[in-house]
């Protein structure tokens, strides 16, 4: 009877402590925010209306507490990488960093990336190479982007290709240039090698 006793206390203490799961509607916007990138051309006159209906909802949820693990705040950084403005990329940057400290190393590309994204909204230049952005129909670039400051060991570190690899055809969305010879505006950024 005191065994029986006993192990239900501890299956208790067991259940009691397991972490909640991952929110399965943040999944779902996830879903819905990659799919929207899946096919080029990408149609943003449909797309940016469901981009920002899908960061009202995670905004939403992550007010109410809804975001537990570290799978729904990546999922919620990419939502927010996706965003307008340098505050909802700074968010994103947030989340990303919630993640990796919540067991999700891998949400280290995000982080870099959300950064490089905020600094690039305020007039700064991105430290990593993650963000390729287009001035009309000229080529694709990089640029502004200072080079020097974060050396490749910490890029690799990070999940974010080496300057090397970010400058070999197939790393670079169409029509990039691996040099700075283009002007960078705020308008049209470009995924570099993973869903943005």
């Amino acid at each position: 009877m005191r065994k029986t006793i006993l192990g239900a206390i501890c299956l208790g203490l067991v259940v009691a402590a397991a972490p909640p799961p991952s929110n399965a509607e943040m999944a779902g916007i996830f879903d819905a925010d990659q799919g929207d990138r899946a096919h080029r051309p990408i149609d943003w006159a449909k797309v940016d209306p469901r981009d920002r209906a899908r960061r009202t909802r995670t905004q939403a949820l992550l007010a109410a507490g809804a975001l537990h693990t570290g799978k729904d705040f990546e999922h919620a950084a990419f939502v927010f990488q996706h965003g307008q403005s340098s505050g909802d990329f700074l968010l994103a940057h947030t989340l990303a960093m919630v993640a990796m400290s919540r067991g999700r190393p891998d949400a280290s590309w995000i982080a870099a990336a959300t950064l490089d994204r905020y600094l690039q909204t305020i007039g700064q230049k991105q430290i990593y190479g993650t963000q390729y952005r287009r001035e009309g129909r000229s080529a694709v670039t990089q640029d502004p982007y200072d080079r020097a400051l974060i050396p490749d060991v910490l890029r690799t570190q990070l999940g974010v290709p080496t300057m090397a690899e970010q400058a070999l055809p197939e790393n670079m969305p169409a029509g990039a240039q691996p040099s700075s010879a283009v002007p960078a505006s705020p308008s049209s950024p470009v995924a570099a090698g993973r869903s943005k």
